[in-house]
């Protein structure tokens, strides 16, 4: 979740903002219903019921939808938004919204379940004929020599600094992606786009791709950057692209994607990169794998290096874990999964959290010796499954 610093940023970018309420304005009447999903501080909410939206709907499951409801009310617009502290995947609305805005990706915008929850309010709560804000994004993906994004993953695992072998954990931080900024003189290829989501149709949260790039200057391959331009409406364009005019190019806020390959690779202008970039959902978090083939720019095409990376190995991994999430393990509940049961059982039986955490304290004495221990622990559990 975001801090209110983190959304205080995000307002902060001019450029962002200039090309939402632009399409805001576009799209907003008098007899506008809007749907604002993830409203965050409620900042698209406001401006679409200061631009005169008859009803406002603002969702966010944050607790920072509470500074929301206070910033409403300080502005005199607590009458026309409605506030509601849930996932849109799970809520009905009284009438379909006419249009619907939100900003829920990430550095690209295959993030967690933006993809979904987008899909599922056009199908049950955008009436028919009804504005998507944004409108399209388009992915783009390069080859880079990024010296310094490199370093900032393998630096302190390289076998050099103290003469040991870190190989172990070069290759987890290899195999994860990070967010940086780069610049025209950072790229060894041309851009290409390799996927666009329209949202008024898109279904499936994942994405796959081949791309390949003819190498234009020569210079050390440390991988791939990847961001979007995004379409927000009609003749309203942003892009993270390092080539974009400033005039569309927002600040920090998205920055761009940097996918490493496990070592450096020195090419030459003409050598041949191909990558089968995939994006699969997991759950609520997505898994990244790319997989690269560099050939010489030579007659022979001869391989100048391969390399099969994903984010499931970017993360440490004991074979205790690996063993727990095995479809042959049988699991049996530990101390806190006692605890939960027993404050989940409570829960149906009308008790107060005063009463739960009395109850929890009484059986996990040594854990909770005081009803007001147990109490912090009890409201967690409650927030989360109540």
């Amino acid at each position: 979740m975001y801090s209110i610093a983190d959304y205080g940023a995000m307002i902060s970018d001019e450029t962002r903002m200039d090309a939402f309420v632009r399409a805001l304005r576009q799209a907003v009447t008098a007899d506008t219903v809007v749907l604002d999903i993830g409203t965050g501080t409620g900042i698209f909410a406001l401006l679409a019921t200061r631009f005169g939206a008859r009803r406002v709907y603002a969702i966010e499951p944050d607790d920072a939808i509470e500074v929301a409801r206070q910033i409403a009310a300080a502005n005199g617009y607590a009458d026309r938004i409605e506030f509601i502290q849930q996932m849109s995947t799970e809520v009905t609305l009284p009438e379909r919204a006419d249009l619907i805005i939100s900003d829920l990706g990430g550095v690209l915008p295959w993030f967690q379940g933006h993809i979904p929850s987008i899909a599922d309010a056009r199908r049950r709560l955008l009436a028919p004929g009804g504005v998507l804000i944004p409108k399209r994004d388009t992915a783009w993906a390069a080859v880079v020599e990024a010296k310094d994004l490199y370093a900032r993953r393998t630096g302190g695992w390289e076998s050099d600094v103290f003469g040991l072998d870190m190989e172990a954990a070069r290759r987890i931080v290899t195999n994860t992606w990070s967010k940086g900024r780069v610049t025209p003189d950072d790229l060894l290829t041309g851009l290409e786009r390799w996927a666009t989501i329209d949202y008024a149709a898109v279904e499936d949260p994942d994405v796959r791709a081949h791309m390949t790039w003819t190498v234009t200057r020569s210079g050390t391959g440390h991988g791939l950057a990847a961001g979007f331009e995004r379409t927000v409406s009609d003749g309203v364009h942003l892009s993270n692209a390092p080539d974009a005019p400033d005039a569309v190019r927002p600040d920090d806020i998205y920055g761009t994607v940097f996918f490493p390959w496990s070592v450096p690779v020195a090419l030459e202008a003409g050598d041949v990169v191909s990558v089968d970039l995939e994006a699969r959902l997991i759950g609520n978090d997505y898994v990244w794998s790319w997989k690269t083939h560099v050939s010489d720019q030579g007659p022979s095409g001869a391989n100048k290096a391969e390399f099969t990376q994903s984010t499931f190995f970017g993360a440490p991994l004991s074979p205790s874990t690996l063993r727990k999430r095995a479809a042959s393990y049988t699991p049996t509940l530990n101390e806190d999964g006692r605890i939960a049961r027993v404050v989940l059982e409570s829960m149906t039986k009308d008790m107060s959290l005063g009463e739960i955490a009395r109850r929890v304290s009484t059986e996990f004495s040594t854990r909770f010796p005081r009803p007001q221990d147990a109490l912090s622990h009890v409201a967690d559990l409650s927030k989360q499954y109540g």
